[in-house]
């Protein structure tokens, strides 16, 4: 078999160990897989004609990295719109909206995206504090959790939107005034898509475009993979276009939504696409929700929130969600399910516990989130062999340490002590993997291993840490991109190290990666990018 890439005179970090492997190269077959790794002379004579040797200088080589939550077609899409995540109060989103106004031609819609609800201070969430500034225009509002958004007057106008609606989701809500009138807050999914259903469309090719470009931003940072947690509208579509064209810079790993009032025939559909795809991507589990989120009122708690929300799950009947994870279980089908609530991490992990009880083989079921949970929860993800799906800058970028944000305040004191318990998890005996969870937080993989040490805000790193006890050590945050991430997918055999008949997808930096300080190492520069053995990203210096 032809070699397809040599590289040379590099550090080779084995992130099982934390330590450098004692080869300095390693040679590519045409397969995507590592051939051989030994010294830059022996690996050198493996080169042919057509292969592409590459002298790293010292360079240190990883695994590639993959994020454990993301969402790269919605992102995509979302972040075409007015970035509103660095408004820090009502003042500067007001600014931002009157500047993105001004721009548009008439009748046209405004999108925005990233809006922290803490810039409501303590008024109630709702489109009022913009009704001047919107006058008269289609406006739809993204909050950062992308679980909830602010659609403006006309936009409501627009959709028929005038009065409460009932949902299958049951957190789902269009929350309305004493008087039954729209405060322009839409909760959950169904609720915003009566709005999003009358807004303009991206054309096919925008939306094709627009994810081959995402791709190629996530790929020159070093990312190989991606769980992506949903396969909504074209998305899988896009996905084999891009395979097919030889334009899909990361491996994707698609997991279908489940949602409340899938009936008999939904479940089977679900479970017969798992494994289909292309070369790069596939179909491999289901996504589903147990509750919303903390910020706009919709996670399942124990007990409620300061403000009496946060009581129900997202299902209105939470035994229909066990019984299909137990058909799932059966089928051999993994679940991944957004659980961010203390009753709704503990719901699902009943599930696990009765599919598992009930027989079938080994199937390794996740956690999304994990925002809030107390010890006795925490313990049974080890015991249940369930992954645990972090996603550590959220604590940081979206809680304060002195438990001021919207976040904390709605939780009281004793839970948002329980912020993101990764360390504890960890300790415990659980799988933790690290992701993004992009759009709603950035997806530099560096950006996300380094707030899963420091847990301080990435744009004021002055600031004091939010539960510096959860912290990760540099190693197990790696592993929390590569080795965790191919353990939850069952692929551990040919994933997450670097080893002979492993895959070839590595990334490779102008440093150590676990001698970097925290707070520099977003600012690492990535050298080199391998998906399959074939160049990605390859910055000028190399």
């Amino acid at each position: 078999m032809r070699t397809r890439l040599v590289l040379l005179s590099a550090r080779l970090l084995d992130p099982g160990t934390g330590a450098f492997l004692p080869e300095t190269a390693l040679a590519v077959s045409d397969d995507g897989r590592i051939a051989a790794l030994g010294d830059d002379r022996e690996v050198r004579a493996l080169a042919g004609p057509a292969t592409t040797v590459i002298d790293l200088k010292g360079a240190v080589v990883t695994p590639g990295l993959v994020d454990g939550h993301v969402h790269p077609v919605t992102g995509a899409e979302l972040t075409h719109g007015l970035d509103l995540s660095y408004c820090a109060d009502l003042d500067d989103v007001r600014e931002a909206l009157a500047r993105e106004v001004r721009t548009l031609e008439r009748g046209a819609w405004l999108f925005g995206w990233g809006l922290d609800p803490n810039v409501f201070g303590d008024r109630p969430l709702g489109i009022a504090p913009f009704d001047a500034v919107l006058d008269g225009v289609p406006a739809f509002l993204l909050l950062f959790d992308a679980h909830s958004a602010l659609a403006s007057r006309r936009a409501l106008e627009l959709a028929g939107v005038d009065g409460p609606r009932t949902f299958d989701q049951a957190s789902a809500e269009v929350v309305c005034d004493a008087d039954g009138r729209p405060t322009g807050l839409l909760q959950e999914d169904a609720a915003c898509e009566l709005v999003e259903r009358v807004a303009p469309k991206p054309t096919r090719e925008e939306s094709r475009e627009r994810l081959a470009a995402a791709l190629r931003a996530m790929a020159a940072t070093g990312l190989t993979g991606g769980h992506a947690m949903d396969a909504n509208g074209d998305s899988l579509a896009l996905y084999g276009e891009l395979d097919a064209a030889g334009e899909l810079p990361l491996r994707l790993r698609v997991a279908p939504w489940c949602q409340p009032g899938t009936d008999a025939d939904g479940v089977r559909e679900l479970i017969g696409r798992q494994g289909t795809g292309g070369a790069l991507w596939r179909v491999a589990g289901v996504k589903l929700f147990m509750d919303g989120t903390i910020d706009n009122g919709t996670a399942w708690l124990e007990r409620p929130d300061c403000h009496g929300e946060s009581t129900h799950a997202f299902w209105p009947d939470p035994e229909a969600y066990t019984r299909i994870v137990g058909e799932l279980h059966r089928a051999g089908v993994p679940t991944a399910t957004h659980a961010i609530g203390d009753a709704a991490v503990r719901h699902v992990l009943d599930s696990v516990e009765k599919a598992r009880a009930a027989g079938g083989g080994e199937v390794r079921h996740r956690v999304e989130h994990i925002e809030t949970v107390p010890d006795d929860t925490l313990c049974r993800f080890a015991e249940l062999g369930v992954v645990a799906s972090m996603q550590p800058t959220h604590c940081c970028d979206f809680t304060r340490a002195d438990h001021t944000d919207n976040w904390s305040r709605r939780l009281g004191e004793e839970r948002a002590s329980r912020a993101w318990r990764c360390r504890d998890l960890l300790d415990s005996g659980a799988t933790v993997v690290l992701g993004s969870d992009w759009p709603i937080a950035p997806f530099p993989p560096l950006g996300v291993m380094a707030g899963a040490r420091h847990r301080r805000p990435s744009r004021d790193l002055g600031q004091a840490p939010h539960g510096p006890e959860q912290a990760l050590t540099p190693l197990e945050a790696l592993r929390g991109l590569t080795t965790a991430p191919a353990y939850a997918a069952g692929e551990e055999h040919e994933a997450g190290r670097i080893a002979v008949g492993h895959r070839a997808d590595l990334a490779v930096f102008d440093g150590d990666p676990l001698t970097t300080a925290a707070t520099e190492l977003p600012d690492l520069p990535v050298l080199l990018t391998v998906l399959d053995g074939r160049i990605t990203h390859r910055a000028a210096s190399v």
